[in-house]
């Protein structure tokens, strides 16, 4: 196992500046995330960590060791792409012992680590198949054999399961963090799937523009986005305008067209003056409806479209000029007992007050 650090980074191509002066720090075994929109950067920065790309500025260290110049063959890193780039014409073991027979390994030693390779993935009795006599989901695990099999210092996978359909992206999630795992493995993993990110992630970076907006583990990147782009990025949310009441590390009062609302900072390094403008960020789920007013953090306003999926169902809740999005676990407002003026209401752990 290895860390990865990265020191002010700046990858520029022409004008557009891809990477900026950009700093992070992945724990060695640690299956690490990028996220974010077209164009933040991410991929930039995986194929920065694979070599593919040398730097303006800035330094990559893997463990002790600089590999910011360094060419790609040299730095022993696994790479699978969002292709399978599996070569037709040989089987499956001789897809997964190419790289080793590049690396000039004595061929009784391909052939043991091949077999464990392909073990680790499910894949030993397929040895002597060809790639099109393979699922997507099996060519994905050769893929993934192949890249483990030169016993790389880190794997760096490039939207691995962008081809496959719904069904055959959930088992590998699964399975990518398992033999991740079991191999003790420092992974770097790029994707635009948000659900992939909260499921399988140690940790995760949500990037924007080159720059990184926030690190964090699945639930606290959830819960606490630090600013509306990360909040708008991963998951849904609701969002409300306000004005600062007062605020401090331990809670911020919020002044919106809905009345007075009580919340936490998503970034308590940065606590708002009063009057200052802010934005406060709900999740659908964290709403609770009622015909009861609520003590604090209520809003007033009627149910308008609804869709029922069985163990919930979604709302588009009319309050004044803006619409809110509500789910509601185990259903109870639907058809008749849903009509009327009803109150929406979040505990002020669930309302995030963005800065920004």
């Amino acid at each position: 196992m290895i860390s990865i650090r990265i020191q002010k980074l700046t990858k520029r191509f022409g004008l557009v500046t891809a990477l900026d002066d950009l700093d992070l720090a992945i724990e060695p075994g640690e299956l690490f995330f990028l996220l974010g929109p077209s164009g933040c950067g991410k991929t930039t920065l995986l194929r920065s960590l694979a070599g593919f790309y040398i730097p303006e500025e800035g330094t990559i260290f893997f463990g002790a060791d600089d590999v910011t110049r360094l060419a790609p063959h040299k730095r022993n890193t696994g790479m699978m792409f969002q292709s399978y780039a599996l070569w037709p014409h040989m089987t499956v073991a001789e897809n997964v012992a190419f790289g080793l027979e590049e690396r000039k390994v004595a061929r009784d030693e391909i052939k043991r680590r091949v077999g464990e390779a392909l073990e680790a993935v499910r894949m030993g009795s397929y040895a002597e198949r060809k790639p099109n006599q393979l699922s997507g989901g099996q060519q994905q695990r050769v893929a993934l054999a192949r890249a483990l099999v030169v016993r790389p210092r880190c794997l760096l996978l490039d939207e691995p399961l962008s081809n496959l359909d719904a069904k055959l992206r959930l088992e590998m999630r699964a399975e990518i963090r398992r033999v991740c795992k079991e191999f003790a493995l420092t992974t770097v993993y790029v994707t635009h799937d948000q659900k992939e990110a909260l499921s399988v992630s140690d940790r995760m970076a949500i990037l924007d523009g080159g720059r990184i907006r926030q690190v964090g583990t699945a639930r606290a990147v959830y819960r606490r986005p630090a600013c509306k782009l990360v909040a708008n990025f991963i998951g849904e949310t609701d969002f409300i305008e306000g004005n600062v009441v007062s605020a401090d590390r331990g809670g911020v009062v919020v002044e919106t067209a809905f009345g007075r609302f009580y919340g936490v900072l998503g970034d308590v390094t940065r606590v708002p003056p009063a009057g200052a403008s802010v934005t406060l960020s709900v999740r659908p789920e964290c709403w609770t409806l009622s015909r009861e007013i609520p003590e604090r953090n209520g809003v007033k306003g009627r149910i308008g479209a609804c869709v029922y999926l069985g163990e919930t169902a979604q709302y588009d809740f009319r309050a004044g000029e803006q619409t809110l999005k509500i789910i509601e676990l185990n259903p109870r407002f639907l058809d008749q007992s849903g009509r009327g003026e009803l109150f929406a209401s979040a505990a002020p752990e669930d309302v995030v007050v963005l800065t920004e």
